[in-house]
């Protein structure tokens, strides 16, 4: 019959007071009393079933039970030790792999990137891009950023960074621009816009939420990704519809305008980081990506 091992805690404080030969010192090293480490190996011995330490003048002595414990357990938790240490100095020297959708590594985190390295160098960045559907449950990714609507899976921790906001945006180089950009949104179901089969809602979502007629819509020039889209309409090719945040830029820049401003949508931009992983480093990047956000 295999023998059950004795508490953890137990063997714990009977190696801390053995290799320090002092009860007192054992406390101080595992941050407790010095009757919580005496009661620790009295149960350690009472489960054994032998005496570990006796007792010579003032002090303690270790039996030859003792002894042998003690060898065993100084081995065992040195080698204990030394793998933990291992394993998170593993940890610490990976790289910490975020996937998000290439658009958006594109047109909002590459210029934020030197930044981030300056300010996280401790998160070893490494960035995976797809413009496909994102799986953040892939092996090899250690979180995901993207827009996405909730609720949350339960094998999911999500960090919910900021509300998407979408609207159409179009160049002063756009040929109608003088026409449309002080013209009222309903100029804009008579205007050829341009669209992405990544997003097919993006329009009509829109248009419900200015109270117009999404049915009235009248769809132009089509791109496979967001990223096409958004320099089709910075050539002054059409307008387009985007999140807020990945235009954030070009609008300040005078590239893109934004007429009609950006209304709110039930997706919000959150960073997924699978339960399994447990990297602390997720955490660390969704504070400073709320920090960016708000700037």
């Amino acid at each position: 019959m295999v023998q059950d091992l004795p508490p953890l805690n137990a063997l714990r404080a009977f190696e801390a007071a053995a290799r320090l030969n002092s009860v007192s010192q054992a406390a101080n090293e595992l941050n407790v009393t010095h009757g919580a480490v005496s009661r620790q190996v009295r149960s350690l011995e009472e489960h054994l079933g032998v005496a570990l330490f006796s007792k010579e003048g003032r002090g303690l002595k270790l039996t030859d039970a003792g002894i042998r414990l003690r060898d065993v357990s100084a081995d065992l938790f040195s080698r204990l030790r030394s793998t933990c240490a291992e394993l998170q100095q593993g940890q610490a020297d990976a790289p910490f792999v975020l996937a998000c959708p290439g658009s958006l590594l594109a047109r909002w985190f590459i210029p934020r990137l030197d930044r981030l390295n300056r300010e996280l160098p401790e998160l070893r960045l490494q960035l995976s891009a797809s413009e496909g559907d994102l799986d953040p449950r892939r092996s090899g990714v250690d979180a995901t950023l993207w827009f996405a609507e909730p609720p949350w899976p339960a094998d999911m921790q999500v960090f919910e960074l900021t509300a998407e906001r979408i609207g159409p945006v179009l160049s002063p180089r756009y040929a109608q621009f003088a026409a449309l950009h002080q013209a009222p949104a309903a100029a804009l179901l008579g205007e050829p816009l341009l669209h992405t089969s990544s997003r097919p809602q993006a329009w009509p979502s829109w248009a419900v939420s200015n109270g117009l007629d999404s049915s009235a819509l009248k769809l132009g020039q089509g791109f496979e990704h967001l990223y096409y889209l958004l320099e089709a309409a910075a050539a002054g090719l059409g307008v387009a519809i985007a999140p807020q945040q990945l235009v954030a830029d070009d609008l300040t820049a005078g590239r893109l305008v934004a007429p009609w401003g950006f209304v709110e949508t039930s997706a919000r931009l959150a960073l997924w980081v699978p339960i399994r992983s447990r990297d602390n480093r997720a955490e660390r990047l969704a504070q400073w990506l709320r920090k960016e956000l708000e700037r």
